[in-house]
């Protein structure tokens, strides 16, 4: 069985890191730290430049929950549209209700507006209620694909979960597992799910090249200012070697 290796990415290094060391489909955004943004044109128009597989880039205007107000919707309706006139192939899209419901008014907003795209909903279902009410939601809204950690910090703890999902969902939407994904669990993972699908970022850091004349804080924690966080190719590579064995 193919497994298909999405790595999300924040940076253009990051990107070529993870392409080279065997990923089959990229997930492009910002601010990964905070959970991922959406990213921005010009990051993205460099990352079709150079890639030679699928890119998706995730729609989210800000971090914080999934609550979206009417001007935030209008926000990733007009970037998803921007992201569809650059080229990209697929978007990653969430949103829910105060109550924590999927958000149909703005689901339907959204998939209008992503049509022709590939489209998976995001992690903001880990946040939701009565998860395999929400699955059939998400299919018949037309969501190509579910990212998910079966509503646990990781997805090696949401397995029970996502077994559960993945034999709901038959052949009408792909289940990603993702959220704490190592060459150590990955095979596991995909062993007790079945999935086909697996997303991780693989972070890593390395020391920015910079050498500062003043003690100058661009941030709220300096030692991130001295630190650029890219994909660790050997992860990646560990991985995709651990699923093939």
């Amino acid at each position: 069985m193919t497994i298909t290796i999405e790595v999300c990415v924040d940076n253009i290094e990051s990107l070529e890191t993870a392409q080279q060391a065997g990923a089959d489909r990229i997930e492009l955004c910002s601010a990964l730290a905070l959970g991922g943004l959406t990213a921005n044109a010009g990051f993205v128009q460099k990352s079709l430049d150079l890639a030679t597989i699928p890119l998706v880039t995730i729609i989210r205007p800000r971090a914080g929950d999934f609550v979206y107000s009417e001007r935030e919707v209008d926000i990733m309706v007009s970037d998803i549209k921007f992201m569809k006139l650059l080229g990209i192939q697929g978007v990653a899209i969430g949103a829910l209700t105060p109550d924590g419901d999927i958000d149909e008014v703005t689901l339907k907003r959204l998939m209008a507006a992503s049509r022709d795209l590939e489209v998976t909903f995001h992690r903001a279902f880990d946040l939701c209620n009565e998860p395999k009410q929400a699955l059939e939601i998400l299919i018949n809204a037309g969501c190509d694909r579910l990212l998910t950690s079966g509503q646990q910090e990781s997805a090696a703890q949401g397995c029970e979960l996502i077994k559960e999902l993945i034999t709901q969902a038959g052949d009408r939407i792909s289940i990603m597992p993702g959220a704490g994904v190592t060459p150590e669990n990955a095979k596991q993972i995909i062993t007790q799910t079945h999935a086909k699908e697996l997303h991780l970022s693989g972070k890593t850091t390395r020391k920015s090249a910079m050498n500062p004349h003043a003690a100058v804080q661009m941030g709220s924690n300096q030692e991130a200012d001295n630190l650029i966080s890219i994909t660790c190719a050997k992860t990646i590579s560990d991985l995709v070697s651990a699923i093939n064995n």
